[in-house]
């Protein structure tokens, strides 16, 4: 086995690469171009395609693609041959600067939410060289943008990369008024990615989980997560078998895998990755679940992603712990004494009022059909978005905002009692896992991220929500004399924090009491995914991308009908998935029992022996009363489901959020009722004691 630091990058163009295969000139024109934003050459682009190109031969690669990210939500490519042919019947390897730096699928094909009609085909994919190219699957995959003809964004990348140019324009003038001019100031993520992985025989047999990503059927099993026995716990041989293929395909693919372990749900996992500037980050996460699914089937295994595979038990999100930082400092690292570092009063009130001005803007982020079955279910935050502080930082915005505090932060050493254990250095605060937001150290914890989601538009809310804080702060403070400016700005502080504290909750997220007050508190409540997406063309909201130039007011319209086309999509499959595998799959083999156990009881009876059958006769009475709510409940989500498909865009979401969703739940229940009681070998797929607890 190879060096563990010899094996990491191995698949990467990465920075050592490029030092190695190109000229130094044009190395140097090349990271002028990454870190300081300055024009691209074609000579350079030729250059660096021809090293490209060589590398990529050597590493066994045949063919280029141009990897980009649609508003589908996922990753997309075309592969091209290295190979140019002569017309001697020979070929030479040909890559070109033209070739590296720009590329055209077909943009019509792709969800544009009307931006483009289907005879306006043309697109463009234009190389993000902030993002190292890779090989996979002997391919050379080159991170790219993915506009229009017209140059609309059509991507999730490219409103990212503006909102990153827009925080670090204004943090950079919020640095200055401290005398300070960093290279740059960027956001950094580490997104902690949640999966099951279940045997792919028992996949294979459950058609909702093939079509949908979840069941939309299936009663609660004798044992779920009641013992907390798996969080944490010996991970399995299989598990483990396929964690280090997965870490080695990672760290080949410079993916800083760092930590892995058992999550609270029976076959639940986690994997955390040392946390990067953000845009690399997320095309490393996109990256990782595509290897995630891949390297599971391998081992005759299936990678769940999706948030709510299995009711009753625990779904999974994703982590989004968000940071800000010059090449030299953590902006949000408060420091041991919080209350005199001014310039870190400064980012924290900026991230504080950004949440609270734009909490249905993160909400939004956040939201689809599998997400909506985890938010709020004593699982996962609830879909109110607070911040969470800790109580050294509730101190300190106490003491700015009202002169006083109502709790006071400790410091101290746990002595545990064992002469033979180490004294421990106790954190100022605990954690609170109920909120979407929690400050945890140096940075904030998004805990409100989907499994499966491109994290894309959470962060690309973020940055630009707190950039336009970071502007308000600038444009208020510049001029100020050097003299007066510490007492401006914490009046500036003050101001804002007491405008604003009612976004911070340190309490339980999962209680009763919180949304009635977090109602008199004026946060917004959107529950479901047709309740949230409209916030993406809200007013204010059109007026923050169009202020920071992340999004152009068409570009929002775009996003927000393409979620929501998603979403009614969604809903459509499950809801026919739901009636066809109730009426085809389940219905048949209920009935079938049924008959039986009443032929069962027919012939006992006329052998005289009704004496003792009243239990079999309770059985089939509830047997036929199950298939009755099961034929009502069918009937029922049907013609909803009709309706529902007779309209279109909000009005149809708000249908299938509503009305359907509740009719699907019902129709489940009666299924999942007759599960208890039809005999195993009836049964006509694998139930959740059987998929849980096998691998």
């Amino acid at each position: 086995m190879a060096d563990l630091t010899d094996r990491f990058g191995t698949m990467v163009f990465s920075e050592d690469v490029m030092k190695e295969y190109l000229p130094k000139d044009i190395y140097k024109r090349l990271a002028a171009t990454i870190e300081d934003g300055k024009p691209l050459d074609l000579d350079v682009a030729n250059a660096v395609a021809h090293a490209m190109k060589v590398w990529a031969i050597s590493k066994g690669a045949t063919h280029y693609a141009h990897w980009f990210q649609p508003l589908s939500g996922i990753t997309s490519e075309k592969h091209d041959s290295f190979l140019e042919p002569n017309h001697d019947g020979t070929a030479i390897t040909k890559f070109t600067g033209k070739n590296l730096i720009q590329g055209e699928p077909d943009a019509s094909s792709f969800p544009n939410g009307g931006l483009r009609a289907t005879f306006e085909a043309r697109g463009y994919t234009a190389w993000d060289c902030t993002s190292p190219a890779f090989i996979k699957d002997e391919v050379l995959c080159i991170p790219t943008a993915f506009c229009s003809y017209t140059g609309e964004a059509l991507d999730k990348k490219t409103p990212l990369l503006r909102s990153m140019t827009a925080l670090d324009r204004e943090s950079k003038r919020v640095l200055a008024l401290f005398g300070k001019k960093p290279k740059k100031v960027v956001p950094s993520v580490g997104d902690e990615q949640e999966y099951f992985l279940i045997k792919k025989d028992a996949y294979r047999k459950r058609k909702d989980l093939v079509i949908t990503g979840r069941t939309l059927f299936g009663a609660t099993p004798c044992k779920g997560q009641e013992l907390e026995e798996h969080y944490f716990g010996a991970i399995r041989p299989t598990v483990s078998s396929y964690m280090k293929d997965l870490d080695s395909e990672l760290w080949a693919l410079g993916i800083p895998a760092k930590t892995k372990h058992n999550e609270v749900a029976p076959c639940q996992h986690e994997l955390a990755p040392v946390y990067g500037e953000v845009n690399e980050a997320i095309d490393q996460n996109l990256l990782m679940m595509e290897k995630m699914k891949l390297i599971a089937s391998r081992h005759d295994l299936v990678c769940l992603l999706h948030e709510k595979p299995f009711e009753g038990i625990n779904g999974s999100g994703k982590h989004n712990n968000w940071s800000l930082g010059t090449e030299s400092e953590n902006l949000l690292d408060p420091g041991e004494t919080p209350l005199d570092n001014l310039q870190f009063i400064v980012f924290l009130t900026a991230v504080i009022e950004a949440v609270d001005n734009y909490q249905d803007l993160l909400r939004a982020s956040v939201a689809s059909a599998g997400n909506d079955h985890r938010l709020g279910a004593n699982e996962a935050p609830p879909a109110i978005v607070s911040i969470f502080l800790g109580d050294q930082l509730t101190e300190v915005v106490e003491k700015i905002a009202d002169g006083k505090a109502s709790i006071h932060a400790t410091h101290g050493v746990l002595d545990l009692g064992a002469n033979t254990l180490p004294k421990l250095m106790q954190d100022n605060t605990d954690r609170n896992r109920t909120s979407p937001f929690a400050f945890t150290g140096n940075k904030f914890e998004f805990r409100a991220c989907g499994s499966e989601q491109n994290v894309s538009d959470s962060n690309t809310v973020l940055d630009v929500a707190v950039a336009k804080s970071l502007k308000s702060f600038a444009d208020a403070l510049e001029g100020t004399p050097e003299d007066k400016f510490q007492d401006a700005a914490l009046d500036y502080c003050k101001k804002v924090l007491t405008e604003h504290k009612r976004i911070l909750f340190s309490g339980d997220g999962y209680s009763d009491e919180w949304p009635i007050e977090a109602e008199k508190r004026g946060l917004a409540n959107n529950k479901t995914t047709a309740d949230a997406l409209p916030a993406f063309v809200a007013e204010k909201n059109i007026a923050l991308f169009e202020e920071m130039g992340v999004l152009t007011r068409a570009e929002a319209q775009c996003r927000y009908d393409c979620k929501l086309e998603k979403y009614n999509k969604l809903m459509n499959i499950e809801a026919t998935t739901m009636v066809r595998e109730a009426r085809r799959t389940y219905r048949p083999v209920i009935t079938a029992y049924a008959t039986k156990v009443a032929k069962g009881l027919e012939a006992i009876r006329a052998a005289g022996a009704d004496a003792a059958m009243q239990c079999e006769q309770n059985t089939l009475n509830k047997l036929c009363y199950g298939i009755t709510e099961i034929n009502d409940s069918i009937k029922a989500l049907d013609a909803l489901h009709k309706e529902a498909e007779a309209l279109d865009g909000q009005e149809q979401a708000n249908k299938y959020a509503h009305e359907v969703v509740p009719a699907m739940d019902r129709l489940r229940a009666a299924v999942d009722a007759m599960e208890e009681i039809v005999a195993r070998d009836y049964w006509p797929v694998p139930t959740y004691d059987d998929i849980l607890f096998y691998v």
